[in-house]
């Protein structure tokens, strides 16, 4: 494995932990990473890259090491602590960013709200959540209600090794190895010999607002920045989409996702074969491959 540098970073007022590869002076890659994950998750990545990179990988707030907040979560924090995070690490030139799911949204979001700062976007597995309807509102934000009343928690885990094995269960091509990798950085161990995980378990409180595709799309719309989409051949997120049923013939099942990328201006798709949501886990060389002949072009 390619060594990683651990840094504490103030960002927006708050302890931010961020993981770092290379040369401070080689070309940067900022990676951020998806729902109840951290940065480290691009180690397998990171380890595929051929090229000299400055990879930055930050923890993002209330994930792994970095500082949780009690209000709770809000997506748009995310976006103004890649505002901060740039500011720090790359404050006077364009950014090559990167980012899985959670993160492949956020960084589609910056570049639309930022589109001067940004050089090129790679999306992984990140294309936006099902759309929902204005009507959806007052549902939604008496669900929040409610679950502020009952706020939720994660059990512990008996080891380090059953959160490994746990993962290796969400994910069936993951190898031990990585999955014993994973599972240190994703849990501590507590005086008891359990394992707990270290993600704040209020990212699991349900949106209080709805979905509206149509601010979204406005925001892509934005974009300048060339914009790769790389999709898994066998994620379940365009099907989560509104793409065609799984084994349909005749079809991929990304036509929801291509129907989306077309509010984006200079943006292209890939599909990564015999992968899953997690395609940078499954399939690491493949991923590197693509993101290195995007960013490097």
């Amino acid at each position: 494995m390619k060594p990683a540098a651990s840094h504490f970073v103030d960002i927006r007022g708050e302890r931010h932990h961020v993981l770092t590869w290379g040369r401070p002076e080689a070309p940067k890659l900022f990676l951020l990473h998806g729902w109840m994950d951290v940065g480290a998750s691009f180690q397998f990545l990171v380890d595929a890259l051929a090229r000299d990179w400055h990879a930055i990988a930050p923890d993002l707030r209330g994930f792994g090491r970095s500082a949780w907040q009690p209000q709770g979560y809000w997506f748009q924090d995310y976006v103004a602590d890649l505002e901060a995070l740039l500011a720090h690490f790359a404050p006077d030139e364009q950014v090559n960013l990167v980012g899985h799911s959670l993160g492949g949204n956020i960084v589609m979001h910056y570049a639309g709200a930022r589109p001067q700062r940004v050089r090129r976007v790679v999306s992984l597995d990140g294309f936006g959540i099902p759309a929902e309807a204005p009507a959806d509102a007052p549902r939604k934000l008496a669900a929040w209600l409610d679950a502020l009343a009952r706020p939720p928690d994660f059990r512990p885990y008996a080891s380090i090794a059953a959160v490994a094995d746990r993962l290796q269960k969400n994910n069936p091509r993951l190898p031990r190895d990585k999955a014993d990798f994973l599972a240190a950085h994703w849990a501590t161990t507590l005086p008891d010999g359990r394992a707990q995980l270290v993600s704040d378990p209020r990212h699991k409180l349900p949106f209080a607002t709805v979905y509206r595709m149509e601010e979204v799309f406005a925001i892509w719309r934005n974009i300048v920045a060339p914009v790769l989409w790389v999709a898994a051949a066998d994620s379940h997120i365009p099907r989560w989409l509104g793409g065609h049923p799984e084994g349909e013939i005749g079809t991929d099942g990304l036509d929801g996702v291509r129907s989306r990328l077309g509010h984006v201006p200079d943006g292209r798709l890939h599909t990564v074969a015999d992968a899953g949501h997690m395609l940078h886990h499954d399939q690491p060389a493949a991923v590197a491959g693509l993101i290195e002949a995007f960013v490097a072009a």
